[in-house]
């Protein structure tokens, strides 16, 4: 029998959530109710019947101090009236999954979860000196909403005191199963299951794993996939060796570690080096031939990065073309897309298919819980984001591992009468290369500036908004920089009112548009735990099918020197380059 016991606390500064939950360093999740008092905030946030009695999930990418993290969000939902928590095996579940769970899974005594406590900073590094992080999803599977992020702050702000059963012995969650324990309030059990049964179970409704199985298991398509020893990595094998027959050499980095192998977990060219070097990318040569197809996850699973033979696809670009080939690649899709949605800062390259295809198009802030406003509506199937994110409305987050799946259906429908005999297969790049032949190719870089000083930050922030109330003196700036770049047209900082629900979200980013259709955008990241990162994205639309095969650098070098030029960059960061360019 455990008891429930109210325990005293005083408020800590700084626990806002950002787009994605609260992100800190370990050390600071460490400090004595830190943890506990952002948990208490949230049932205190949640409606009563979403707590008392209800059933939640419990789990995450496995980083650094998520096991005892577990326990901890445990004893405390047993004190607040939880009826029943599941666990991943080992803590392990990716955040997709999480959101497949939500959504799809009904317990033996017929329980659905009502949400979950995700233990995740996705693609920040983990490890005793790094990073750890929570946030919550809803019923529906996606993230809290403003609304409940807000409540959660506020309560953070005034919360004196939190509820937990210390005497509620700690679960096992290395073992499947169910332990049952008797409270104040009747029965409360915590389930450790496989997290991966219903989400291969999804996964296998959407896709044809018969025809993703023929491309895999021919000897002409080779295949590489690295989870950068993140949550991918508890999937992957069954996914792609067992189900689809893929070679177990084909899998890179597929045993999820605490500290992620010491690396960043982050899938694009500067941290998967590994993967980037196989794919024939890397400095160095070599004189292996690589694989036809490569991929990589990040630390929950939710992102992704796609590589075809020496070729990067940018994320823009990757969703622009899922969004093109999906309704005679993938099942799921066959009657048809309902609309398809980006984020602000990704490229254009998707609302020229939706324009040609005549499909809804949407324009969201960045954070996935704006297209879980559409997908819930039924107004959108397909949507991404330029910082690896895509994913479609099977769920309410992206989903690295459906990215992948949905690539490979392409590449089988495309390479369906090529497996045998001596016709040359349909490369990624060749997919890529026809797509710019149809629609135009965006040319598109992200620069980042992490952990600069935040009021320098926003002081370089201030001044950009502020330039924009005179268009001529910005354009007479620019043309003393660099006088082969158009002219900007509009500018501004931007703002969405939601269609679905109404809300308004402001102050989304900095906006620079050109005549010629290219963009500069200016945006402070709520993805990092500590100082600011600033982001610039830069973008050159290219209809000219003789001029699409450019290298992306040197096609965009004009309006690089004019974005970090404008933004006065060095002189506010005291940074002469980049922390990472994408």
């Amino acid at each position: 029998m455990f008891t429930v016991t109210k325990k005293a606390t005083t408020p800590f500064e700084g626990q806002k959530p950002g787009t994605s939950g609260l992100r800190k360093k370990v050390t600071v999740f460490q400090q004595p109710n830190y943890l506990h008092n952002f948990v208490q905030s949230t049932f205190n946030a949640l409606p009563a019947e979403e707590v008392r009695g209800a059933t939640i999930v419990v789990s995450g990418d496995g980083r650094y101090f998520s096991k005892d993290a577990v326990q901890i969000i445990t004893k405390m939902a047993a004190a607040n009236g939880v009826r029943r928590v599941w666990v991943g095996q080992n803590s392990l579940m990716s955040t997709p999954a999480v959101s497949a769970v939500i959504r799809e899974r009904i317990g033996e005594d017929g329980s659905k979860a009502s949400g979950a406590f995700i233990l995740t900073a996705s693609h920040n590094p983990g490890g005793p000196t790094e990073d750890f992080g929570i946030k919550y999803n809803m019923g529906n599977g996606g993230p809290a909403p403003e609304s409940v992020t807000d409540k959660i702050f506020s309560n953070t702000t005034t919360i004196s005191e939190y509820l937990i059963s210390e005497d509620l012995p700690d679960v096992d969650i290395s073992a499947v199963g169910v332990s049952s324990f008797s409270g104040p309030e009747g029965p409360f059990d915590v389930e450790v299951f496989d997290s991966s049964v219903d989400y291969i179970k999804l996964m296998k409704s959407i896709f044809d794993f018969e025809a993703i199985k023929k491309l895999l298991t021919s000897p002409k398509f080779t295949f590489c996939y690295d989870a950068l020893h993140g949550v991918a990595g508890a999937y992957a094998k069954q996914i792609f060796v067992e189900e689809l027959g893929a070679d177990e050499s084909s899998l890179l980095n597929c045993v999820p570690k605490e500290d992620f192998g010491g690396g960043h977990p982050d899938p694009n060219l500067t941290y998967a080096k590994e993967l980037v070097e196989r794919m024939g990318l890397g400095k160095s040569s070599s004189n292996i031939e690589p694989p036809e197809f490569g991929a990589a996850a990040d630390g929950d699973a939710d992102r992704n990065m796609i590589l075809g033979k020496r070729f990067f696809v940018t994320p823009s670009d990757s969703v622009a073309i899922i969004a093109a080939n999906a309704v005679q690649s993938i099942p799921y899709f066959a009657s048809g897309l309902k609309g398809v949605a980006r984020s602000m800062p990704t490229s254009a390259a998707l609302d020229v298919v939706a324009k040609n295809l005549n499909l809804k198009f949407f324009e969201v802030p960045t954070g996935w819980k704006f297209f879980g406003n559409l997908m819930d509506a039924g107004m959108c199937s397909v949507c991404g984001e330029e910082s690896f994110g895509t994913g479609s409305d099977h769920i309410r987050e992206k989903d690295g591992i459906w990215a992948v799946l949905a690539w490979l259906s392409i590449l089988a429908f495309k390479n369906k009468d090529n497996l045998g005999g001596g016709d040359k297969l349909v490369s990624v790049e060749d997919i890529v290369r026809q797509h710019w032949a149809t629609y135009g190719r965006h040319y598109y870089t992200r620069y980042d500036y992490e952990n600069v000083d935040a009021g320098a930050a926003k002081e370089l922030m201030a001044n950009l908004v502020s330039m924009q109330s005179s268009l001529s003196d910005v354009n007479k700036l620019i043309k003393e920089i660099r006088s082969d770049v158009s002219e900007v047209v509009a500018a501004d900082e931007f703002e969405y009112k939601d269609p679905v629900d109404g809300s308004v979200s402001k102050h989304q980013g900095i906006r620079y548009l050109f005549g010629d259709g290219s963009r500069l955008v200016f945006r402070l990241s709520g993805t990092g735990s500590v100082g600011a990162t600033i982001r610039v994205y830069i973008e050159q639309y290219e209809k000219d099918s003789s001029k699409t095969g450019r290298d992306s650098q040197d096609a965009l070098a004009p309006l690089v020197d004019v974005a970090l030029k404008l933004s006065k960059m060095q002189e506010y960061t005291g940074r002469s380059a980049p922390t990472v360019i994408t």
